[in-house]
């Protein structure tokens, strides 16, 4: 299993449709893993991840709730 520390990257793009022109915010982990804007409002920024290669599993967890 492999553990790591990781911080929340915040995106933040802009599109041009018809004249009008639309903004959007969305958080991403590395690995590009997507994370919601309401997990972010309520846990913070900062998180462990933990990855199992003979399972296939990764978990994320926040890191203000890890003891």
């Amino acid at each position: 299993m492999v553990t790591r520390s990781v911080t929340v990257r915040k995106v933040v793009g802009r599109k041009v449709v018809k004249d009008k022109v639309y903004t959007y915010t969305y958080y991403t982990l590395p690995l590009n893993l997507y994370i919601p804007k309401n997990v972010v409002e309520k846990w913070g920024t900062e998180f462990i991840i933990e990855r199992d290669n003979e399972k296939g599993v990764i978990l994320i967890r926040p890191k203000s709730q890890v003891k």
